[in-house]
């Protein structure tokens, strides 16, 4: 007569492991940081329900400084601030998001409120929401944001993971 066999081991779950798409952003360093601000932040996108202008209109997708808006979590994202709290141009680190650049104001983005530029309604939902966050801010603006700032800007982040203190005096 022969044992009986023991049973099988239960087979294991298969899980994808989901890997990133690239490495986050680093924070600043602390000694780049002029100053903290507590915000109210909310999520816009460039249609209708936030700017009231359709695709086919000739300023979609363009902020208040000329640049086209744009959301990146390797490089910098577009954001609108009040002018009088944040100058366009600013440059902050935003927990959660992100670096972001002031190039856009809005009706609504008074005071400490920004508004962080997402692609769809839907990410503005899933990933954000209303959120009080506390924002470190790396270079006050000087009432401008270019294209050319954005994308060397933008091209260091990629390349650094954070934004060097030879880019801020320089380029931006």
């Amino acid at each position: 007569m022969t044992a009986p066999k023991a049973p099988a081991p239960a087979a294991k779950p298969k899980t994808a492991v989901k890997r990133p798409d690239s490495l986050p952003v680093a924070a600043p360093e602390p000694e780049q940081i002029i100053t903290s601000l507590k915000v109210t932040a909310t999520g816009y996108t460039a249609g209708y329900e936030s700017t009231g202008k359709t695709a086919s209109h000739p300023e979609y997708g363009i902020t208040y400084s000329g640049v086209k808006v744009r959301r990146d979590k390797n490089a910098v994202s577009t954001i609108a601030a009040d002018p009088k709290v944040l100058p366009l141009g600013s440059i902050l680190y935003i927990p959660g998001y992100g670096y972001g650049i002031v190039a856009d104001t809005g009706s609504a983005i008074k005071g400490r409120k920004i508004d962080l530029y997402f692609s769809t309604t839907k990410q503005v939902y899933k990933e954000w929401g209303k959120k009080s966050v506390v924002v470190q801010v790396i270079k006050r603006g000087n009432g401008k944001c270019t294209e050319s700032m954005l994308k060397s800007l933008g091209h260091a982040i990629q390349t650094y993971k954070t934004v060097p203190q030879h880019i801020l005096e320089e380029a931006i």
